[in-house]
């Protein structure tokens, strides 16, 4: 086939540099078309970098965060789309607050669907990517990301949903990003004691029972992309806003995650071709 297309759902901007970064700068510098689609403006969200923590920033921060995300998307070479709903927050307490009213996981699923359905449809992507069901991690924004995604994969096709958005088109595979292992964790942490250094990620792995480590048993394909770390760790870089350069994204060298862990992670979810499991490529099997 000789023009391929990639989908990367994401609820908010900088969700795109963090997961799955350096697959998608891999095959669209290898020529495919890669669509990365943020379905939120991320306005909630909180300045984590404490050198972009001053009014001039706070008071704009959504226009701040969209020319982040054309730095990033330029970065990693991908084309990009705003869905343009309200970002939800993160809500804290316990019991938990409901999400503001009007935000992304407050709202209907069908307006969201939609909207993606249509692009879907124009797009015409062979494989999408998305989070789990738990949204990567428990954000409404990701779960209802994840809801939205996999509606949207089989509405697309279906010629009874959604009339006036489009040409049906069916997606061939849908897949769930699996970025944060404890497998590859460990590693590094290891490689930091062996260097007489103390790594990062010592509270994670204490609290990470590995008898309930079910993430790493889900993953189905293993996309090699170390020669693409650099654009990914400049493209997070680019979200200045929510990456502070100091922490501890960027604490592990690239050499040792080059040699340690040189893949990204991901289940393949929905298939509408024969595949064969493991894989090392997110659109084999599609013709």
């Amino acid at each position: 086939m000789s023009e391929l297309r990639l989908m990367a759902v994401h609820a908010h901007p900088d969700d795109e540099s963090s997961k799955g970064a350096a697959t998608t700068a891999r095959y669209a510098a290898e020529g495919h078309r890669v669509l990365v689609v943020t379905l939120t403006g991320g306005e909630r969200g909180d300045i984590l970098n404490p050198a972009m923590d001053r009014p001039d920033v706070r008071e704009r921060v959504a226009a701040v965060r969209r020319q982040e995300m054309a730095r990033a998307a330029e970065i990693l070479g991908v084309e990009h789309s705003w869905l343009g709903f309200l970002d939800s927050g993160l809500p804290e307490g316990d019991p938990l607050p409901p999400v503001p009213e009007g935000s992304f996981a407050a709202i209907p699923l069908e307006g969201p669907l939609e909207r993606l359905v249509t692009l879907v449809r124009a797009f015409r992507p062979h494989v999408m990517t998305t989070y789990d069901e738990n949204g990567g991690y428990p954000h409404p924004d990701h779960i209802r990301c994840h809801e939205v995604s996999v509606a949207a994969y089989e509405a697309a096709a279906d010629h009874l949903r959604f009339p006036g958005a489009g040409d049906p088109w069916s997606v061939a595979k849908l897949y769930y990003n699996h970025g944060f292992l404890r497998e590859r964790m460990q590693l590094l942490q290891d490689e930091f004691a062996r260097n007489g250094r103390t790594g990062p990620f010592a509270s994670w792995l204490e609290r990470w029972d590995p008898e309930h480590d079910h993430m790493a048993r889900r993953v189905t394909t293993r996309i090699e992309c170390a020669d693409y770390f650099p654009q990914r760790d400049d493209a997070l870089r680019a979200h200045a806003t929510q990456i502070d350069p100091t922490g501890h994204f960027f604490t592990a060298p690239l050499e040792w995650q080059r040699r340690l862990w040189p893949t990204e992670e991901f289940e393949l979810a929905r298939s509408r071709v024969p595949v064969s499991l493991p894989e090392t490529d997110l659109f084999e099997g599609v013709q």
